[in-house]
This record gives structure tokens, C-alpha cells and sequence, in this order.
């Protein structure tokens, strides 16, 4: 059976729920498309807040031609044939055709590059759909020709109005029995997302015994998705739960774990990058000085997902959550830079001490700026016992290295430099 989302996709403008900032009577978009002067653009917001949904109402309202691509599974060569064969068809004068191109924010430089001649040309209208903020995620000369609309995850209203359509209007669910008690869960759950609402009731439909009256309650929905564990829902509870235990399996030095929940986001849907930025801040944050490598694979690995996409990003991520998962590791550096940042909001904006100032001007000199500042390199071992905090702070210790053999060996150098932070009795 055709998925529900599916069988209740709206085809017009006014059967589209949510969204009004843009599709309401006199709202820019619905403008656009009654005026007939479609320029290309790019819709970014959440997922299920029906991105795609509006780019095919756009097309069918303006009886223009429509293709649809997934950033995930093409390249350029897709997107090339299609920009070719339209280029033949402008010669008969057809209608300008629309192309859709799903997450377009996983698209490569290369392939967003390969759209920019025919979006300049008019040869096609882009429609792109995007969760990432495409200030960061889409090029600027594709970004300069195209305008951003924003989406709003749906309110309590919208859902309430999904959820009466599904019941009044679906073939299937119409000829059920429901028992709706309460929808708190049901819309929590959802969080925002219609595509999870019609998904969630579709799973409270199949669980339930034929014959029987469909129960939507707080309960039976929470026990329904704990018992489908892999409902894995990329915006509400299960998306913060899954996230949470895979750091979690990193922190703890567990490889089995990191790449069985690595497995259970990618099999959901989850955005391969917004994986890749979170072993990015857990190189810095909980591996730190205990292995620096850590950062340079985690970074490394988010610019390969960035470039080669879908399925094959699959691999340079596994890579670096079993690097880091085995790695040593360390918080001291967070621990630093909080601790620094706790000093200064205690503290305030306390003066550079003059002889750490810099004297561009003979008035500055004349001042005291910089007088009786060493130059490291000018001493023995490259080092000159002076101080460079403000003088309130005169001899506070920030750093503590963590206990770990990189640190460890950090503290031993760093003991024989500065004997007044006491690093030679770090344990």
C-alpha cells in the first residue's frame, strides 16, 4: 500500500497545510506562483514541513515541466542530461521546466557548480529543499541567483488539522474505528514533522488487532514507539536519545557501540553531516591533547562527507567514529577554556599588562608599552620566565593537563618551565 504521507499529499494551495508566512492569500510565495513569475529558489526548514510537497504544488499549478533529484543518490552526470535535453527542448517552446533537487545542501561544489549556467540562462527554474542553513551549504553564485524561503516546523494547529484530514479524507483510515483520548504524545512525537504524524499513526494502525477500534493515547503511542525502535525520528526524542548514545559509546571508549548507533542514525535518515560536526566537537572536547589527531580525522572526515555524499560517506564515517572511539582521551581542554571563560566573566575586562602590549608609536614606547618584554626565541630553550596574565591574575593556573601518556609528557615540559603553576606535581 502506497505509504499514508503519500496518499494525503496535497496538490494545490489551499488543501497545503502550514507554512502561511508564505502561501497564504497575498504571502510572497503564493503571489509568485498566481502572478506566473517563477524565479528559482531554495526552501529551507525541517524535515516533513512539506518542502517537497510545495515544489510539486508549484509545478502543477504552473503546468510546467517537473524532475526531481535526491542530492543523495545523483551526481553531475544526472544533472547534466537533464539540463541537456531541456536546452533541446526550449528549440519547440515549451514551458520552462523545474528542477527539484532534494538536500541540496549535499551536493558538492562540482555538482552545484554544473547548475549555475542553466539557472543563469533560464534553460530551468531551480526549486532546492534543504535542513541546512544554505548560507553555509550552497555556494554563492548559486545562492546570488536564487531566493531563500524559510519553513516553520507546523504548530499544534496545523497538526490537528493533518490529523482530522487523515481520518475524514484517506480511503483506509476512514473506514476505522478511532478512540482519540490524547494527542500530546502524538504531536510531540512528531515534533513539527506531518510526515512523522502520518507515520506514527500509520504504525498505531498496523499494530492494532483488524476489527479492533484504534486507540490514540499519550500510552499507546509511547508504547508503540518503544516497541519499533528503529522509528528512528530525526528531529524529536529518539533523534536526541540516538545522538546521545553514540557520543556517549565514543566518550567511552566503546568502538561496538559507536558503530552500531553510527549504523541505526544512518539506516533513519539521519543528516551524515550533523554526525560528522558532532565527532568534530568530541575530537576537541572529550580527546583533546590526549591524541590531536583526533581532530585532524574528524575534520577530515567531515570534508569527505561533504564532498563525496551518500552512501559511500557511510565509510569515512565509520572510520573516524572507530578512530575516536579508540583513541585516549582527555577533557582538559574543555575544561581550560570554561575555566578561562568563568575568569573573565568574574574578572571583567582587566588591562594587558604594558610589557605585553605592542608599541607601534614612539608615544607608546615613551608610555612603557612593551618595555622589559622577552622575546622566547632570543633564551635558552626558547623560552623566558614571564608573565602573561593581567596582574589581578598574576600566577592562576587554567591549564591542568589531563592523565593520559600525551599530557602526561606535556606536564613533565611544561613543570620544568613554569615552576610556579605547580606542574611537576600533576599526578
Amino acid at each position: 500500500m502506497i505509504p499514508l504521507a503519500e496518499r494525503l499529499r496535497p496538490s494545490s494551495l489551499d488543501d497545503y497545510i502550514g507554512q502561511e508566512h508564505l502561501v497564504a492569500t497575498g504571502a510572497v510565495l503564493r503571489n509568485m506562483i498566481e502572478g506566473k513569475n517563477l524565479s528559482s529558489f531554495i526552501l529551507w526548514g525541517p524535515p516533513g514541513v512539506g518542502k517537497t510537497t510545495l515544489a510539486k504544488i508549484v509545478a502543477h499549478t504552473l503546468d510546467r515541466p517537473f524532475f526531481a533529484l535526491s542530492a543523495v543518490s545523483s551526481g553531475v552526470k544526472e544533472v547534466r542530461e537533464i539540463i541537456e535535453k531541456n536546452r533541446t527542448n526550449r528549440l519547440f517552446n515549451t514551458a520552462t521546466p523545474i528542477l527539484f533537487i532534494d538536500e541540496i545542501h549535499r551536493f558538492s561544489k562540482s555538482q552545484q557548480d554544473a547548475l549555475l549556467g542553466a539557472v543563469e540562462d533560464g534553460t530551468l527554474s531551480l526549486i532546492g529543499a534543504t535542513t541546512e542553513n544554505p548560507s553555509f551549504e550552497v555556494i554563492s553564485p548559486l545562492l546570488s541567483r536564487c531566493h531563500v524561503y524559510i519553513l516553520k516546523p507546523l504548530n499544534i494547529n496545523d497538526l490537528e488539522k493533518l490529523l482530522a484530514r487523515a481520518l475524514l479524507k484517506d480511503t483506509y483510515l476512514s473506514s476505522l474505528s478511532f478512540d482519540i483520548k490524547e494527542t500530546q504524545a502524538l504531536f510531540r512525537f512528531s515534533g513539527g514533522d506531518a510526515r512523522k504524524l502520518l507515520n506514527i499513526m500509520e504504525l498505531l494502525v498496523s499494530q492494532t488487532p483488524p476489527g479492533a477500534q484504534v486507540s490514540v493515547s499519550n500510552q499507546s503511542v509511547t508504547q508503540c514507539l518503544q516497541e519499533n525502535l528503529a522509528f528512528y525520528d530525526k528531529n524529536g526524542e529518539q533523534h536526541y536519545d540516538i545522538i546521545s548514545a553514540f557520543i556517549k559509546s565514543l566518550r567511552g571508549s566503546d568502538p561496538n557501540g559507536a558503530i552500531y548507533w553510527l549504523a541505526r542514525m544512518l539506516s533513519g535518515g539521519e543528516d551524515p553531516l550533523f554526525i560528522a560536526r558532532r565527532m568534530v566537537i568530541l575530537a576537541a572536547e572529550d580527546i583533546g591533547l590526549a591524541n590531536p589527531n583526533a581532530l585532524l580525522i574528524a575534520n577530515a572526515c567531515f570534508d569527505a562527507v561533504h564532498k563525496i555524499g551518500m552512501p559511500e560517506g557511510r565509510l569515512p564515517l565509520a572510520q573516524a567514529a572507530l578512530y575516536l572511539a579508540g583513541s585516549p582521551k582527555s577533557n582538559s581542554v574543555i575544561e581550560a577554556i570554561d575555566g578561562a571563560a568563568g575568569l573573565v566573566r568574574e574578572t571583567g575586562d582587566l588591562s594587558v599588562p604594558l610589557h605585553l602590549r605592542n608599541a607601534p608609536t614612539q608615544l607608546m614606547k615613551d608610555l612603557g608599552y612593551a618595555q622589559n618584554y622577552k622575546y622566547a626565541h632570543s633564551y635558552k630553550g626558547n623560552f623566558a620566565d614571564l608573565e602573561f596574565l593581567p596582574d589581578e591574575l598574576r600566577g592562576t593556573k587554567i591549564y591542568t593537563p589531563g592523565n593520559n601518556p600525551r599530557e602526561e609528557e606535556m606536564s613533565k615540559h611544561l613543570s620544568r618551565l613554569w615552576k610556579k603553576y605547580g606542574y611537576d606535581s600533576e599526578k
